[in-house]
């Protein structure tokens, strides 16, 4: 087994605990630890399951996916998020601060950004 372990994944934002905010009610997650320009949220009571930190970064631009145009800020990581009830899901996402994508390439699968506009995808397991 290797010594190292994957502890969290980090999302840029213009505002870190704003982001923080929409990711804490979506995920029912709770702040583990926060500085002023950094939260790092994750399962409650110690739970299973991937951290997510967030950094307020003042030049951010938001990713544009699907890709448009040669220079534009590519999408280079999203979240896959899986749900039970897809459709339940992306309307509770949507009032929490989500918008959904125009693109929507699977039957199974929703496309939404994040306030910042990260891209993310709520799924549900085929029947």
């Amino acid at each position: 087994m290797s010594p190292t372990r994957l502890s969290t994944v980090v999302l840029d934002a213009l505002d870190a605990h704003e982001l923080a905010g929409f990711y804490l009610r979506l995920l029912g997650y709770v702040i583990r630890a926060e500085e002023p320009d950094w939260v790092l949220i994750g399962p409650p009571d110690g739970g299973t399951g991937t951290g997510l930190s967030f950094q307020t970064e003042p030049k951010y631009v938001p990713p544009m996916w699907p890709t448009r145009r040669p220079g534009e800020q590519q999408m280079m990581l999203h979240l896959d998020i899986q749900v039970d009830d897809l459709v339940g899901e992306v309307e509770r996402a949507v009032r929490e601060g989500a918008t959904l994508h125009d693109h929507q390439p699977q039957d199974d699968v929703r496309v939404l950004l994040d306030p910042s506009g990260h891209p993310f995808c709520l799924w549900r397991q085929g029947e």
